[in-house]
């Protein structure tokens, strides 16, 4: 730990996690951080023990803390490391607690097409680049041209797409580095192009709980099939479990409410994997990210 250290952000002490997750629901985090700018996140990584765990949340969607909490230091980027700017040679630039949709939006006002999707992407550009998330058949990598990561001390390191191995919501890791921003590639607009985003928007709340906690696509689709369509051919769709529920319009999603625990959807989640593995013989693999302690 730095001696004398001072920081800018704002650091509380536990935390309730359901306060920054879609699903609403999660123990206290020790140390909760949320950073002025990403230079003061790289002052505030330089006090924090080597030994200490570090946990990230964006908008905290795909994100299922538990009942017991998450221990060491959970830093917070939305709205906090979020610039996004674009830069001379015609890539965009955006830091990690850039929201998809603020991204997408950017992009359109700046005279540049392909971004659209990411307004239907629940989450920031630092979860988006962890995890390759997609939607409307398009995928966030796709459009990467460079990455700029940061580490345990603070440090800030560029990094190339070659470097990374990325998949269907997949992308491998550096050990102790995290994205901290990105350039985007995304082409010129053609005369008279017309953004589809409303369009978009409209089809995904057509189809999904949208308004209701959620985290989102729970489970990633098995090559050639739809997780939706399997759970609801299991006779899930509906399901409660406890206070956690399959919801009745999109079955790929998972509802809460203010008595719901994280342990009674973790469950949840559990049960559909068995139901299906049993009825059909496909495993489903979650999309979300699993962090904290048990009661």
């Amino acid at each position: 730990m730095v001696s004398n250290f001072s920081y800018n952000g704002q650091l509380l002490r536990n935390e309730l996690m359901s306060k920054h997750t879609s699903w609403r629901v999660g123990g206290k985090a020790d140390n909760f951080y949320i950073p002025v700018n990403l230079k003061d996140l790289q002052q505030y990584l330089k006090y924090i023990p080597s030994s200490a765990d570090i946990s990230w949340v964006g908008l905290g969607s795909n994100l299922l803390v538990r009942d017991g909490g998450i221990r060491g230091h959970v830093i917070a980027t939305v709205n906090a490391v979020n610039e996004i700017k674009l830069c001379d040679d015609g890539f965009v630039y955006a830091q990690a607690g850039v929201t998809c949709s603020k991204l997408a939006k950017f992009c359109i006002q700046n005279g540049l097409a392909g971004a659209d999707f990411m307004a239907g992407i629940p989450g920031t550009v630092g979860g988006a680049l962890a995890m390759n998330a997609g939607a409307f058949g398009s995928e966030t990598w796709s459009f990467v041209a460079q990455l700029e990561m940061i580490n345990r001390q603070g440090e800030l390191i560029e990094r190339r797409p070659e470097e990374f191995n990325f998949s269907y919501r997949h992308v491998s890791q550096f050990e102790n580095e995290w994205f901290s921003a990105a350039r985007f590639r995304f082409n010129a607009q053609e005369k008279n192009h017309n953004s589809n985003i409303k369009q978009l928007l409209k089809q995904r709340n057509n189809s999904q709980p949208i308004g209701l906690p959620s985290c989102g696509s729970v489970f990633k689709n098995p090559q050639g099939q739809h997780a939706a369509k399997l759970i609801e051919a299991a006779g899930l769709k509906g399901y409660y479990y406890g206070h956690a529920c399959v919801s009745d319009k999109h079955a790929n999603f998972i509802i809460s409410n203010t008595k719901t625990s994280a342990q009674e959807i973790e469950s949840l989640v559990a049960l559909i994997q068995d139901t299906v593995k049993k009825k059909f013989d496909i495993n489903l693999e979650t999309e979300m990210r699993v962090l904290g302690d048990e009661l």
